[in-house]
């Protein structure tokens, strides 16, 4: 597919011509061209969304909530399109590409319910005859930056709240998947939204750093919002930093499932499994390590080795594919590379550890130590570690021997036990006898340590992209001590 710059609801070919190619990661084939944006693109993208904050701000809720529910449809009745790209772009399959349609239009619709909830609060003042309150107003110009691994979802939440609140958006796309992103810049746009609102702008490879710190230098700028590693994310923070810009942050994980010794373990499998490996491992939220006490990790392993081998793995367009190709052939050396250490180094391999190019087995390892890379490391890939403990206090010690803190599960019959547990956690979220991997539009969505600053979703989402003022009324004259 052919993928141009959208700007001012435009779409434009880079100024100087410039194009890129995205190949597809299983079979090499160029999918995709698109326009390759030049910093003065990326000018032109900021100045038409600044153009656009001054009528779009002043827009009530209700027209800003139609919209959002008509893009919400629109990118459903397009959902084969969305569904086609990620396949040919990321390897994903065809049942993840579904999921991101569906979640994407969740979250616009949740946005829509979320333009009457703006709200401010009246404060007791104590000067006489003074009416002191605040209220929430947008901001201005938001850039997002989203990845390829959940592309429809992440950029749909770059934009969703942001323009919700009353600011316009410039979506920065993932340089692995153009076409996906500009087919959701492309729908929200036919759906209506004025002019400017909405832009997207894609970039070559080489161009990203310049691009990005351009975008964010820009004095039309005001927030950032930023979903990718946390090594990019600690680079994005430090130039917003330099022009004292505030950024919403979703970095890294190593979650953790922690599973006691009364888990039922069935339904335990079956998360694990669905957290591991689902869209190849390629989440955030995976479940990096399985943190399983020794009187019942024997029975656990053979139930789970014997789901991760039933999984069908290959080429996406295969029918019935569960789990489809790593990003590129670099992330699935990276991945072997970890799991080739922890065996050198004493790991047991239960299962996996196989790979064609970027098409690789599910993987388990039991096991894991701290001298191994893979006990540190974000793996990104389908590769779980299994490390065995023999009380409550060495699971919680464990899960929290990470920089990461994005978010873990506690599997449990024994929910105040559980809870416990889950409370002493370092996370940002953690669920209860369910996987890591939990998203819903209205939850209140992000890490603590090297996962991230702040919050995606719901009111939390609001406080993010929107200002805080306090305003006040005398209705009587004060007395001043001049």
């Amino acid at each position: 597919m052919e993928a141009q710059l959208l700007i001012g609801n435009q779409d434009v070919a880079a100024s100087n011509g410039s194009i890129f190619e995205r190949r597809n990661p299983v079979t090499g084939e160029v999918v995709t061209r698109a326009a390759a944006a030049s910093l003065q693109d990326a000018a032109a993208a900021v100045e038409a969304a600044t153009a656009a904050f001054g009528s779009w701000s002043q827009t009530g809720p209700n027209t800003r909530r139609t919209l959002l529910l008509r893009g919400a449809d629109f990118i459903e009745r397009r959902g084969q399109d969305f569904v086609a790209s990620m396949m040919a772009e990321t390897g994903a399959t065809a049942a993840w590409g579904a999921f991101n349609v569906k979640l994407a239009a969740v979250m616009l619709r949740e946005a829509a319910s979320m333009t009457t909830q703006v709200v401010g609060e009246v404060i007791p003042s104590d000067q006489p005859g003074c009416l002191a309150f605040t209220v929430r107003e947008p901001v201005g110009a938001v850039l997002g930056i989203a990845p390829w691994n959940a592309p429809v979802i992440l950029a749909a939440r770059a934009i969703a709240l942001p323009v919700a609140c009353g600011n316009t958006v410039v979506l920065k796309s993932s340089e692995l998947c153009p076409g996906t992103h500009y087919l959701l810049g492309a729908a929200l746009r036919d759906a209506g939204f004025p002019s400017g609102v909405i832009n997207v702008i894609s970039n070559s490879p080489e161009d990203a750093s310049r691009v990005v710190e351009s975008l964010i230098a820009h004095p039309g700028i005001r927030r950032i919002s930023f979903t990718g590693s946390t090594r990019v994310g600690r680079i994005v923070a430090g130039i917003a930093a330099r022009h004292l810009k505030r950024v919403l942050l979703e970095l890294g994980g190593k979650a953790p499932m922690i599973v006691l010794d009364d888990a039922d373990l069935e339904a335990t499998v079956h998360a694990a499994a669905f957290g591991a490996f689902m869209n190849q491992g390629q989440i955030c939220m995976s479940t990096e390590r399985i943190i399983i006490n020794e009187k019942v990790a024997d029975a656990f392993l053979r139930r789970f080795a014997e789901k991760a081998a039933s999984l069908k793995v290959g080429n996406p367009r295969t029918p019935g594919t569960q789990l489809g190709s790593l990003i590129g052939l670099e992330a699935s050396e990276r991945v072997d590379e970890l799991v080739q250490d922890a065996v050198s180094k004493g790991a047991s391999l239960v299962t996996g550890g196989t790979r064609e190019a970027t098409i690789m087995r599910p993987t388990i390892l039991d096991a894991v130590r701290q001298d191994m890379r893979i006990y540190h490391e974000e793996s990104f890939g389908p590769v779980v570690s299994v490390i065995r403990v023999t009380s409550d206090e060495e699971a919680i010690q464990i899960a929290n021997d990470t920089q990461y803190g994005l978010t873990a599960s506690v599997f449990s019959q024994n929910i105040p036990r559980a809870m416990a547990i889950a409370r002493r956690v370092q996370s940002g979220m953690c669920h209860i006898n369910g996987p890591t991997v939990h998203d819903e539009a209205q939850m209140p969505f992000g890490g603590v340590k090297d996962s991230g600053i702040g919050r995606f979703g719901g009111r939390a989402g609001i406080d993010e992209f929107t200002e805080l003022r306090w305003l006040t009324i005398n209705t009587v004259s004060p007395l001043y001590p001049i």
